[in-house]
């Protein structure tokens, strides 16, 4: 059985029109829904590093998280040093205020800030690579507890308060 040229026509279109509505719809199922890293929400105010010859140094700065969850820094990077750890300033047995590696990283709290200070909570770089000169930047990249990373920019400064030394003693 034959059709006439315009049911042939009718069948052909509607036919073209379920293809193509079909195509529409899996490309609309398929796009990808975007996702926020905790490093778009965080910045660094005021950052700097002491300015150091040789051995050891500390960056400095007030980290602000512009979301509504904390973030958590869990490691540092910068070609400034062989090796830069977070560290903390505590009490020890006799009283004394030292510095020591903090335990599962700086939590920068949700719409807060937390502080990066000299005689508090800073980036310990041991084993410069180059002397920190004044007025010079060096780059850092702070990895996050997601898995993404923030970079920044901190000019070395002559500073000599707070009465911290980076240098290693013996025990």
């Amino acid at each position: 059985m034959t059709l006439p040229a315009t049911p042939r026509i009718l069948v052909v279109a509607v036919a073209a029109l379920l293809a193509l509505s079909g195509c529409a719809t899996t490309t609309d199922t398929a796009a990808p829904e975007a996702t926020t890293t905790a490093a778009a929400s965080l910045t660094i105010a005021d950052p700097w590093v002491k300015s150091a010859e040789t051995g050891m140094s500390a960056t400095f700065g007030t980290l602000e998280n512009a979301s509504d969850t904390d973030i958590t820094v869990v490691s540092a990077e910068s070609s400034a040093a062989t090796m830069i750890e977070l560290h903390e300033t505590v009490e020890d047995d006799s009283g004394a205020m030292v510095m020591q590696q903090i335990e599962g990283g700086f939590i920068v709290p949700a719409n807060g800030s937390y502080e990066l200070a000299p005689g508090a909570n800073h980036l310990m770089l041991m084993g410069l690579t180059a002397p920190l000169v004044a007025g010079v930047d060096s780059t850092f990249t702070l990895t996050l507890s997601d898995g993404s990373t923030f970079e920044f920019t901190a000019p070395a400064k002559d500073y000599s308060g707070a009465n911290e030394s980076y240098e290693e003693t013996e025990k």
